[in-house]
């Protein structure tokens, strides 16, 4: 009879692993009480026999315990040899633990048989400076036959190794798919030939696994199945190293696809040390981080200084009287290692050939990119080098109005005219989502009836938000690229470094999509698919268009995609520590020469290089234990969000939004309304990722704080950070936003927990103390926050002295020329002020009113003007409305800084001359032509 054991109905395969060991341990403990009456014994026999029951599957995935011991403790059970269980689930229970099975396969030992283990120190030093991991072996054997495979390979263990490792046999398809989702030990898998397709254990999460294999696996040959295992492999855990062994055809099948997917294939028993080597080696690649060691190596070595770095070596501080306490309070290493690269025995980032060439190297393949290039001073640097590299004076750029501030600061330097997408706002909660893929090819489609298609050169969407809306990255660069063959797109994914470690998270990545897209168009079937799409298609009309979803023609689209990382927002680096990640088929051939000068332009000629060697670091973490970070990130989101829905005080008062609170139905094609159901648990998280338009990121967890009487601000302030040491980023009038990263821990959110129940209880008290007239008071401003949002207001219009070049007289488009409007406020004389009542009284008689600045309140963060903007009643009605104190660009005593009417008549004038003479030239040419 099947395991029934349900993996999706709990939020952590670990979690559960963890609990049930303690669980066991307790409940055998119990059974060793002979003063236990006979109905609570019976009672914990249950209990354990019902643990056991969850770990018989688990256990199987896992090196340690083995399957041999673990056998040994439930025969112990099943004899009711409860002491001796006991002794053995104790200890098998603390290596989990402690980790010490990493490091010490004799842990599981007896005490005499430890005390007979004489090691040096410095043989233990040498284990514990060996990492240690775990390599899957497909195959079906008995437990003989494992138990001396893993003796054969612990013997090939020597003290000189960079790392040791231990095996997991498991016996058929399914089984090696849940082995490589649920244990995070795992670096390489090794695929043998003949191996059975169903899995003895029942586990529902093999339902999500094969949904997409459309093949009838079954039915094939056992000895084509190694290659398909190994692509189902590669697509979920692509750092994992993959090896074949095969009994026929290895020639066949290394100069087929198995050869692009496997790391080395080899025939049978005949190369059992080299297969050993390989993995050491395939490890130690991926392992390496050639410029943090680089740098390493460096502080090591005698030097004579003579060069404009006086912290360098330390020398400045050991020889000061006053400043020692630095080099106490950050150690001497950090001054050992500082130099420039002027100095020599390192790389330039400007020019790198040494290691940090191979870092880079070594990090766009952790990505999925062509290059990567490091950054030492933040992605808002990034984005203005992709940007100022791309386009130029007058090119058109499609960007959500809402994107970092850096991307409206990089348009002005680059000249390049904006288009503004609204993003869908979300009222209720004081932020916005995203930008529709029906508003992008409705701006497309307008810039082709106008004539300014060929103008229109970069699509520039944040991916995900701040607030964790994440677009369907592959149906946005579909359809655009239907419409606009050549266009790029840099996506912004500050905020999302760390999904491409993680299989749900990295289908909606750019860099994953950019190179499943290029692998698409080289396809004869999609060739063969849009041949006979396109005959369906009317391109004059408009609404079938944005009806339909549409394809790209392969002869024509290019693949040009280019994201940004903060990689020190959530991921392990210095803080600056940013990678631009590239994945653009013309770059050499377009973009190569550009890009190199706008890094120069805009990177340091002394680049940090401890932000440096952080960024090869974090780099190694990705490939070697992301998927595993990741994954607890995501489950510590889920438990926090659970905790928080089931706690009859916490949910009185807040709420986590959900995703039918972020994104509405409209865009949820799958129905989802909450990641989280009673009877499927998280399943439906899987489901709504792989079909929505827009998706919500679960470890973004926005609590809704309205209820309490605070706004966003003050809750942040006065309650979470004064008063408890807790510190967040971002608040809504009514929210406040935690984020769960690859640092959070267990206890953390347990601490965060227990601080929401004591600020309820609070509140609770407080409100029983008023007084009626108080609690009027208190019941109004609950309502305000709730219920009395101000409307976000939309992207109005450029002025007309500002908007787009119109090359037919009858078609205005929404583009605009921020550069010249931004540098236009540089002139007194140009611009007034005017507060807000004023404005509003100007507008209702007819005036337009343009912005001469960038006005950015905060919270919320993204800009309700930019320069050469119409200010809107719209947009009045918000600012008057916000009770927040921090507004970028505005001055409560002076109001805002708008052009004078003069001003804007004669830059309307010029431009108006201007454009009947290219109009002119335009009809001309079309005659001549």
């Amino acid at each position: 009879m099947k395991n029934t054991y349900s993996l999706s109905q709990h939020r952590s395969v670990w979690e559960i692993r963890s609990d049930s060991w303690i669980n066991l341990v307790e409940d055998i403990g119990y059974l060793t009480d002979l003063a236990v009456d006979h109905v609570e014994r019976a009672k914990a026999l249950a209990r354990v026999k019902l643990t056991l029951d969850f770990l018989v599957p688990i256990e199987s995935y896992w090196a340690f315990p083995s399957k041999r011991v673990f056998n040994e403790l439930c025969q112990n059970i099943e004899r009711e040899e409860f002491s001796t269980a006991r002794v053995l689930a104790r200890r098998i229970h603390r290596a989990l633990s402690a980790g010490s099975y990493r490091h010490d396969h004799t842990v599981l030992q007896s005490e005499r048989e430890l005390s007979c283990q004489i090691e040096t120190t410095s043989d233990q030093q040498a284990r514990l400076s060996q990492p240690y991991f775990e390599v899957l072996i497909v195959d079906e054997m008995s437990a003989a036959e494992e138990d001396a495979l893993r003796r054969r390979v612990i013997s090939k263990r020597n003290a000189d190794d960079p790392f040791i490792f231990d095996i997991v046999v498991v016996p058929s398809f399914e089984d090696a798919l849940i082995a490589t989702l649920i244990n995070f030990n795992l670096q390489a898998v090794v695929i043998r030939h003949g191996f059975p397709y169903r899995s003895v254990n029942h586990l529902d999460i093999l339902d999500r696994l094969m949904i997409d294999l459309d093949r009838d696996i079954e039915s094939l040959p056992e000895i084509e199945r190694g290659t398909l295992l190994g692509s189902r492999i590669a697509q979920l855990r692509p750092e994992l190293d993959l090896y074949l062994v095969n009994d026929a055809g290895v020639e066949n099948i290394a100069s087929q696809a198995g050869g692009e997917v496997f790391k080395r294939i080899f025939f049978g028993e005949e190369d059992h040390i080299e297969l050993y080597n390989a993995i050491m080696k395939g490890v130690g690649e991926r392992y390496r981080t050639p410029f943090f060691n680089a740098l390493r190596d460096y502080s090591k070595q005698p030097t004579g200084m003579f060069h404009a770095l006086p912290l360098a070596r330390g020398k400045a501080i050991l020889n000061s009287h006053w400043i020692s306490d630095l080099a106490q309070f950050y150690g001497m290493n950090l001054f050992m290692a500082e130099t420039s690269a002027t100095s020599g025995g390192l790389d330039s980032l400007l020019e790198p050939v040494g290691p940090l060439k191979h870092a880079q190297e070594y990090a766009a393949r952790a990505f999925g990119a062509k290059r990567t290039f490091f950054a030492t001073n933040g992605t808002s640097t990034c984005n203005k080098i992709v940007v100022q590299s791309l386009v130029r004076e007058g090119d058109i750029v499609l960007v959500d109005r809402n994107c970092h501030k850096s991307h409206h600061y990089g348009l002005v330097l680059t000249g390049a005219n904006a288009a503004y997408l609204d993003s869908y706002p979300l009222n209720e909660y004081s932020m916005y989502g995203a930008v529709p893929i029906r508003h992008i090819k409705q701006m497309l489609l307008d810039f082709k009836r106008a004539g300014k298609l060929d103008q229109v050169k970069l699509l520039l969407l944040t991916n995900c938000t701040f607030d964790g809306v994440v677009y369907d990255v592959e149906r946005v660069m579909m359809e655009c690229l239907a419409i606009k063959p050549d266009l790029i797109f840099l996506w912004d994914e500050a905020w999302f470094a760390f999904a491409s470690c993680h299989p749900i998270y990295r289908q909606r990545t750019a860099m994953a999509n950019a190179a499943k897209l290029a692998e698409r168009f080289k396809s004869d079937t999609y060739a063969a698919q849009y041949e006979q799409w396109q005959q369906t298609i009317d391109w004059d009309n408009d609404e079938q268009l944005l009806d339909t979803r549409l394809m790209p023609d392969p002869s024509k689209a290019r693949v040009r995609v280019y994201s940004t990382h903060s990689t020190h927002k959530t991921l392990t680096a210095l803080r600056q520590g940013s990678m631009i990640h590239i994945w653009d088929q013309d770059f050499k051939e377009k973009s190569e020469e550009a890009f190199i000068e706008a890094y120069m332009t805009h990177t340091s000629t002394s680049a940090n290089y401890q932000i440096l060697a952080s960024l090869d670091v974090g780099r190694r973490q990705v490939e070697m234990e992301g998927y595993q970070l990741v994954q607890r990130q995501l489950e510590l989101a889920m438990s926090l969000r659970e905790q928080v829905m089931h706690h009859p005080l916490l949910k009185r008062h807040f709420h986590f939004l959900r995703v039918g609170n972020i994104i509405p139905e409209a865009y949820r094609e799958s129905g989802v309304n909450s990641y989280f159901d009673e009877g499927k648990g998280w399943a439906n998280l899987e489901k709504a990722w792989s079909m929505d338009e827009f998706v919500m990121d679960p470890t973004r967890a926005t609590l809704m704080i309205g209820m309490v009487g605070m706004d966003g601000d003050t809750f942040k302030n006065t309650e979470l950070m004064n008063k408890y040491g807790i510190q967040i980023n971002k608040t809504s009038r009514n929210t406040v936003l935690f984020i769960i990263n690859i640092g959070t821990t267990r206890s953390a959110i347990a601490y965060l927990i227990e601080v929401l129940i004591k600020i309820a209880r609070d509140v609770d008290r407080r409100v029983a103390d008023m007084s009626s007239a108080e609690r009027r008071i208190h019941q109004k401003r609950v309502n305000s926050l709730t219920q009395e949002q101000p409307p976000l207001p939309d992207f109005s219009a450029f002025h007309a002295a500002f908007q787009g070049q119109r090359l037919d007289p009858a078609i205005q488009t929404r583009d605009g020329n921020i550069r010249q409007a931004f540098f236009l406020s540089y002139e007194d004389t140009s611009c007034e002020y005017i507060d807000i009542a004023d404005a509003a009284a100007a507008i209702a008689a007819g005036r337009e009113l343009v912005s001469a600045l960038f006005v950015i309140p905060y919270p919320p963060g993204f800009p309700i003007l930019v320069p050469g903007q119409v200010i809107s009643a719209e947009i009045l009605q918000f600012m008057a409305a916000l009770d927040v104190k921090e507004i970028h660009g505005f001055r409560p005593e002076l109001g805002f800084r708008v052009f004078t009417q003069d001003t804007l008549n004669r830059v309307q004038q010029a431009k108006e001359t201007y454009e009947s003479l290219q109009q002119y030239q335009h009809i001309h040419h079309l005659r001549a032509g």
